[in-house]
Parts: structure tokens; sequence; C-alpha cells
């Protein structure tokens, strides 16, 4: 019964360790696609892959804590462009520069 319990929590352990190996990667609670985007325009959108707002847009804030320490967001704007919808965070970093950071917010946006 022992050699069971131990090859099933074997399993299991092994089972979680594959199942963590994704094509999105973790930065806090972030799940952003792995691309070499960094957000600084449209086109380097940080893609979210949540597909629920909540999530989303914790995504969005652990992303920017991950990446720029110390910043404070100033505001945010939703806008649209091409058709999909884009969050633009203003921010000031720690060290004082304004930085427009932007991500793609089509797999979460309006789903609850």
């Amino acid at each position: 019964m022992r050699k069971i319990t131990l090859l099933l929590l074997m399993i299991c352990a092994l089972g979680i360790s594959c199942s963590t190996t994704k094509k999105t990667v973790q930065s806090g609670a972030a799940s952003v696609s792995r691309t070499e985007n960094d957000g600084s325009s449209f086109e380097k959108a940080i893609v979210i892959q949540e597909t629920h707002e909540t999530p989303g847009i914790d995504a969005e804030y652990a992303w920017i804590r991950n990446k720029y320490p110390g910043s404070h967001t100033n505001s945010q704007a939703l806008v649209y462009n091409k058709n999909k919808p884009f969050d633009i965070l203003h921010i000031t970093t720690a060290d004082n520069n304004k930085v427009d950071v932007y991500f793609d917010i089509s797999n979460f946006y309006g789903k609850f």
C-alpha cells in the first residue's frame, strides 16, 4: 500500500511539473505571451493570455510590477486599434520617467 501511495504521489508531482510548462510566461500573477514585445506600441503590445477580466487586469498590473518595480500607474485608457481592444497604462517609473505600456486585452476584454 505504501509503494502505491508513493507511486501515485510521484505521478501527481510529475503531472504538475509538466502542466506548468506552457506557452506563457508567468511573471507574478501575469500570464503573458512569450514574445519579444516590450509594450511600447500597439505593434509591440504585451498580449495577455487570461480569458476573464479580473485575472486579465491582475496580469497587466503584475507585468508592470515585474518590469518596472517601484513604478506607479497614473492613468489607464481603453482604446481600439485595428478593431482590437488595448489597454494603455500611463506609468511613472521608479526613476521618474513617464512610460506608456500597451496591452492587447482581446483574450479577456468583456469576459466576466
